[in-house]
């Protein structure tokens, strides 16, 4: 069932406020250090331990707000819960960095299981929002799941060999700029195979 219409401008807000919140917060606290409990926890992970609960929050809202939570956004949220708990609970920050990698398996196996049965359930998830032939859906997901694959290949490429400092870059910027330049250089796609085209002709 389709959810409720939002402004969009506070759906975008919901959407990336906390992974700007996140990269100020670091930009902010990274060269500092604080103790609780007679421990000491430096700015990334007292950053994260901030982001998961303000995820949460602002999925929550946009639930409440549109009726709607997609199997991605509960999955992102599982997953940044998981080993951003893990990250504070034993004060190391590489359970977070391997979050992403974490996800883009995640929806990459996903995709690649379900284009084993001869389906895609990249359509189940967008056909709303991009109405195509069954073809169009067949190439965007196998295209989609082998970028999913390579974007996690990089995530531990980056974060393993690179500094905290070019890892929240990365994951701020530069994987958010990936996805769209992947959905920009699918438009031949869009246009052979939209049904909305199709129905013109």
């Amino acid at each position: 069932m389709a959810g409720k219409k939002i402004n969009p401008m506070l759906k975008t807000v919901l959407e990336f406020g906390p992974i700007i919140l996140f990269f100020i917060g670091y930009l902010k606290l990274r060269e500092q250090t604080f103790t609780f409990g007679g421990t000491e926890y430096d700015g990334f992970i007292i950053i994260t331990a901030a982001f998961v609960p303000l995820l949460a929050l602002t999925t929550f809202i946009l639930w409440r707000l549109t009726g709607h939570a997609s199997r991605m956004q509960i999955a992102t949220l599982v997953l940044v819960t998981i080993f951003g708990g893990l990250s504070v609970w034993f004060n190391d920050d590489r359970f977070f960095k391997m979050k992403p990698t974490m996800i883009y398996l995640l929806f990459g196996g996903m995709l690649g299981f379900g284009l084993l049965r001869g389906q895609s359930y990249l359509k189940y998830v967008m056909e709303e929002m991009l109405p195509l032939k069954d073809e169009g859906w067949m190439i965007l997901t196998k295209r989609l799941t082998a970028f999913f694959l390579g974007l996690a290949v990089l995530n531990e490429i980056i974060w393993r060999t690179q500094s905290t400092d070019t890892w929240v870059y990365f994951k701020t910027f530069g994987l958010s700029a990936a996805v769209f330049v992947f959905f920009m250089t699918q438009t031949g796609v869009f246009s052979r195979y939209g049904l909305e085209e199709d129905k013109e002709t």
